[in-house]
């Protein structure tokens, strides 16, 4: 609260000097609206969307049924028309990146790079939002109540006052869950594991009975599966390898990025990965397939060969009755989550993101109708607009139960089947199921997935929630040390972190020291610094590295 007293402050003394500005761009807008807040003329706006593709039932991202819903009630409601842009999901950074630095990007962008956006706001390619929300904030009551003034203020420059992006809802914080095969473990009477060595034991047992599980594929048995993204489908692993006890100001300062790399601990968590890999318990092809590419991973879980991993919470769940589950249900197959790897204070700690911690909605500079847009993201926000995209038309993708609980079922029409869960490739602005209360929010929890037992949804958020801790953020405007470099220590900290995996034991320390050093010779350890310093100079106290932390 402190914080965003701080926050509101400066921005209060730089608001009139952005206001004169950027007044000539939008003098007349609000006199352009009619009595019913509708614009007197229609305005036009293009819309970003991720583009997951039109495998597995999903429809084309711009033109579907949904997209079509919500073009008609924008027009109706104000008199705005909008077009849907798609830009690919898993190379969203890269295809933001291109439309922008063409001028091409859609009025209304959202990505989760946070330092896309800045990159782009140093070259005076983004719109500061910070006199529009202040000066609009009147029309946006919806988008107001539903981010209030941390997500909408989150990225306020405590500097300048520039605000280049809102933060989206995560609604619930989530991340990821271990899954193995429930059916695997009961048919070799093996109890869920639940610390690392049992979980290897696990491991073993799949490997060493591949004939009595699988039978004449035998040799497709993959006891673990994971992809070259490491840093998220490895994340419960090597979140276990950190310290407890480490302080909310360390991990972030340490926390530039999201998969972790940075933190204490980390290496060790990938020593065991690596460990795992070379007893022939990892999928060994996982280096082939680049980064963001979900198809393959997925069709080897789908066909049965795999007996754990580590994703999203709900992901072998969701995806309405083309999911993971339902398919593996076919040939009496399940996935369950469990909670193996308690860290050095034998909590089952979980880093989860923060309210703040999900997508960045921002405006190009080429967006001559910020208000427009701005209408748009109110729209969004309010609740029986974004609640119709989560759960869709009554007796069509869900039904009510008798005690008001929305129970989510497999989508009467193909054409209603959602590209992305909760349609949150749709409403920017929420990530989490929100039906209006906390009640029915809970009562719905398990029921928000066609065709799954709810048994496995709550187990697996109760899980996933299970020792949770949600890491303070601290603003302190844009790090000149990390404008551009997004991209590049991505795909730096994938390559090493793979690498390192595949490694003969014995190079593994070589292997990982030496990608991990050009990791921070390429600007990771700039980015570090400049935060300790950035910090220091904000909030006047001197983040202090633990022992032996050596950037």
């Amino acid at each position: 609260m402190k914080r965003l007293l701080v926050l509101m402050t400066v921005l209060a003394l730089l608001l009139p000097l952005s206001l004169f500005a950027q007044a000539a761009k939008e003098a007349t807008t609000v006199a352009e609206l009619g009595p019913d807040g509708r614009f007197t003329t229609t305005r036009k706006i293009t819309v970003e969307v991720f583009d997951r593709g039109v495998d597995d039932g999903r429809t084309p991202a711009e033109k579907n049924v949904w997209t079509e819903w919500m073009k008609a009630e924008v027009l109706k409601k104000y008199n705005i028309d909008v077009t849907f842009i798609p830009v690919p999901r898993w190379t969203e950074t890269d295809a933001i990146n291109n439309l922008l630095a063409a001028g091409d990007a859609p009025d209304v962008c959202y990505t989760y790079s946070y330092p896309t956006v800045q990159q782009y706001a140093a070259m005076g390619g983004v719109t500061d939002l910070a006199p529009y929300v202040e000066q609009y904030k009147h029309l946006l009551p919806n988008l107001f109540d539903l981010l209030e003034d941390i997500n909408v203020y989150n990225n306020l420059d405590p500097k300048t006052g520039t605000l280049w992006a809102l933060e989206a809802r995560q609604f619930y914080p989530h991340r990821n869950s271990v899954f193995v095969r429930e059916d695997w473990l009961n048919k070799l009477g093996l109890a869920r594991p639940t610390n690392h060595a049992e979980f290897e034991a696990m491991l073993k047992a799949f490997k060493d009975n591949a004939r009595l599980l699988l039978g004449a594929d035998a040799s497709k048995m993959i006891p673990m599966s994971i992809s070259v993204d490491i840093g998220w489908m490895g994340d419960p692993l090597t979140t276990s390898f950190v310290p407890e006890g480490l302080s909310d100001e360390l991990l972030w300062s340490l926390g530039y990025d999201d998969r972790r790399i940075m933190w204490p601990g980390y290496k060790e968590g990938i020593r065991l990965l690596n460990k795992w890999y070379n007893l022939g318990y990892i999928w060994k092809d996982f280096p082939l397939y680049p980064f963001g590419d979900q198809t393959y991973h997925d069709n080897l879980v789908r066909s049965g060969f795999v007996g754990a991993f580590m994703h999203n919470w709900d992901y072998p769940y969701r995806a309405g009755g083309i999911d993971i589950q339902t398919t593996l249900a076919q040939t009496g197959g399940s996935f369950i989550a469990v909670d193996p790897f308690p860290n050095d204070a034998g909590l089952y700690r979980k880093y989860l993101p923060s309210t703040t911690g999900d997508r960045k909605i921002f405006f190009p500079n080429t967006n001559k109708e910020p208000l427009a847009s701005l209408l748009y993201l109110e729209w969004l926000s309010t609740l029986e607009n974004r609640k119709y995209l989560q759960i869709g038309p009554l007796g069509v993708t869900h039904k009510v139960l008798d005690s008001g609980a929305i129970q989510i079922i497999p989508a009467a029409v193909p054409e209603w089947i959602q590209n992305s869960a909760d349609n949150i490739d749709y409403t920017m602005v929420i990530n989490g199921k929100d039906l209006g209360s906390a009640q029915l929010n809970g009562l719905s929890l398990g029921l928000g997935y066609s065709g799954v037992d709810p048994k496995y949804l709550e187990e697996s958020y109760r899980i996933e929630q299970h020792d949770g801790r949600i890491v303070k953020n601290y603003t302190v405007g844009t790090l000149e040390a990390q404008v551009g470099l997004d991209n590049v220590l991505r795909d730096k900290r994938n390559d090493f972190l793979v690498r390192a995996v595949v490694a003969p034991t014995a190079q593994f320390n070589a292997v990982y020291d030496a990608g991990w050093s050009d990791y921070l010779a390429t600007g990771g350890r700039a980015i570090i610094l400049e935060r300790l310093a950035r910090y220091e100079e904000i909030y006047g106290v001197k983040i202090q590295l633990p022992a032996g932390y050596v950037l």
